[in-house]
């Protein structure tokens, strides 16, 4: 059963929890769970993804209950009127805050149907963050005999494929648990250590105006146990409870 955190006549949000794919992809073909399928069987009705979290990501995932809804919604992600923020566990101690301006280029879907001329050019793409906690493990990973790491909240301004994922490498500190993007040597360390088996990223907050009402809409999502018991280990339980405080962006 997926936890439901917003109803209405036209929208419907939930917590996704970590390894839930939203919809059926050819990068995970032996997949058969979706959450498209889940919440339509659970709410009896179909449901349209409005946007899309990655497989390992948990967190608020929003849907729409029509197609003029769905329409609507999707005009607010494209236009960036939905404000979203997310929390990482990642590689080393970056800066208390920054703002990441790195263009990136386009990545599809294999089974994606592009436009007519749709470009591979770089697209602009936008994140601040800022540093809620930060630990050091005494544990040889690179070259260094201690591993440091660090909490953050993120808020990526654009909506690119992966972004946060990639501007986190970008800047030298990839997520713990991507295998993508990341670093397997610390991965691999979280695993050993707190049987950390996702990717350490999960939205825990979006907020827009409604598209049929105008009112502005809220939703809430503490970051899912599996992420909780990592940050809890590194002693962060104080740092994950301030993430309701909002951005300094």
């Amino acid at each position: 059963m997926l936890e439901i955190l917003y109803q209405d006549d036209g929208l419907v949000a939930i917590h996704k929890p970590s390894g839930l794919l939203v919809h059926r992809s050819a990068l995970d073909a032996h997949e058969e769970r979706f959450a498209v399928q889940l919440l339509r069987d659970q709410l009896g009705r179909r449901v349209h993804p409005v946007h899309r979290l990655d497989k390992g990501t948990s967190g608020v995932l929003l849907f729409a209950l029509d197609k003029d809804s769905a329409r609507a919604l999707s005009r607010c992600f494209e236009f960036g009127e939905v404000e979203k923020r997310y929390t990482a566990i990642v590689r080393g101690h970056p800066a208390e805050q920054g703002r990441i301006d790195h263009a990136l280029s386009r990545r599809h879907d294999p089974a994606e149907r592009l436009p007519a001329g749709a470009s591979d050019a770089p697209q602009q793409a936008v994140t601040h963050y800022r540093r809620l906690a930060t630990a050091e493990l005494p544990y040889r990973v690179d070259r260094y005999p201690s591993s440091r790491y660090a909490l953050l909240e993120l808020a990526p301004l654009t909506g690119r494929r992966h972004q946060i994922r990639r501007h986190l490498k970008h800047i030298a500190h990839p997520i713990i648990g991507d295998s993508t993007f990341g670093k397997g040597q610390h991965n691999r360390l979280f695993q050993q250590l707190f049987g950390s088996q996702r990717l350490l990223l999960a939205c825990f907050s979006m907020a827009f105006t409604h598209p049929h009402t105008g009112v502005r809409v809220s939703i809430q999502a503490a970051p899912a146990a599996d992420f909780t018991s990592v940050a809890h280990a590194l002693g962060w339980d104080k740092a994950v409870a301030s993430l309701s405080a909002g951005p300094d962006s």
